[in-house]
């Protein structure tokens, strides 16, 4: 399959909604995007750590230090308030966008 361009401020909207199920660090969050997506999304550090950070300074996202299962220090990311409230406005917003594309593209 080939590789899919994220849409433009998916990311964001998708970190949040995987994190809602527990706090994850940023490979696993990318992994766990690729998996829900059947394989057709792929985070690139490049792009998930400066979405991250975008989130941790908004306060959507808290962080603290752990180790992984493969006993690597790292940076594990939790959901906060203020995230959750965040993540129901933008999956209201992309909602509402989703179904005036539907519109458009069954009546044009």
């Amino acid at each position: 399959m080939p590789k899919s361009e994220m849409p433009s401020g998916a990311l964001v909207l998708l970190i949040l909604r995987v994190l809602r199920s527990g706090p994850l660090h940023g490979y696993a969050i990318a992994q766990r995007i690729h998996a829900l997506s059947s394989d057709a999304l792929r985070v690139e550090e490049g792009s998930l750590y400066p979405a991250l950070q975008k989130i941790l300074l908004k306060g959507w996202v808290g962080a603290s230090w752990g180790v992984s299962d493969t006993n690597r220090k790292v940076r594990f990311y939790k959901l906060t308030r203020d995230g959750l409230r965040q993540l129901e406005a933008e999956l209201s917003d992309y909602e509402r966008q989703t179904k005036a594309i539907q519109a458009v593209l069954r009546m044009a």
